[in-house]
């Protein structure tokens, strides 16, 4: 499989942000187990992030897309469902840019819904025991945007075939160096839920043979 796997970089009081550290290892662990595995860190930059997803897509033609966020405030993994055609900025983005009430792709349609099997990953994490919801609002800034933009592109050129969003935690390490130890998940923790996401896509794909 083509496996094509995001974080985004350094962002406002972060200056490490897990889910960079996160897609990393996840990435490592897939090409280990024989896959065609990329990962790409976006800047927290809603123009540059899509040049990156439309070049890294274009050239990797992805069967699976999965991009990672940190949500500061949960004490789980979130897997989210919906994307919606909405730039609504709260702050301005590393660029300085603030979109409100913009439609990220004015000729798509509302929203999209994922396309990875999310109730089933979402059932595979807790199986495993890791703590793990679904969600139906993936916010108006960068997490939302990045979400659409992949799901845009797969309806538009095809790839990647399936992809998603997820919504992390801090890790440990991080947690433990931040004013008022912040919920967190342990690294390798967070990474084994990553790649049951990919392991449950795979098998959706698989089925389709």
């Amino acid at each position: 499989m083509k496996i094509l796997v995001s974080g985004f970089g350094p962002f406002g009081e972060e200056d490490t942000n897990p889910s960079e550290i996160v897609a990393t290892r996840v990435a490592e662990k897939l090409r280990e187990a024989g896959h065609e595995a990329r990962h790409v860190v976006l800047p927290v930059a809603y123009r540059r992030a899509k040049a990156i997803l439309e070049q890294v897509v274009g050239e990797l033609r992805p069967d699976i897309a999965i991009a990672i966020g940190l949500y500061g405030g949960i004490t789980h993994v979130r897997v989210e469902r919906v994307a919606l055609n909405m730039m609504d900025f709260s702050i301005p983005d590393v660029d300085g840019e603030k979109p409100q009430d913009l439609p990220i792709d004015p000729k798509g349609p509302t929203a999209y819904l994922a396309s990875i099997p999310t109730r089933r990953v979402v059932e595979r994490l807790k199986e495993e025991g890791i703590p793990a919801s679904l969600s139906y609002s993936a916010g108006t800034y960068l997490c939302n945007y990045v979400m659409y933009t992949l799901l845009r592109l797969s309806d538009r050129t095809g790839y990647p075939r399936r992809a998603g969003f997820i919504h992390i935690p801090y890790t440990i390490d991080i947690a433990s160096r931040k004013k008022g130890l912040p919920a967190s998940l342990p690294l390798d923790v967070l990474v084994k839920g990553v790649l049951i996401a990919v392991e449950e896509t795979i098998k959706e794909i698989e089925k389709e043979k």
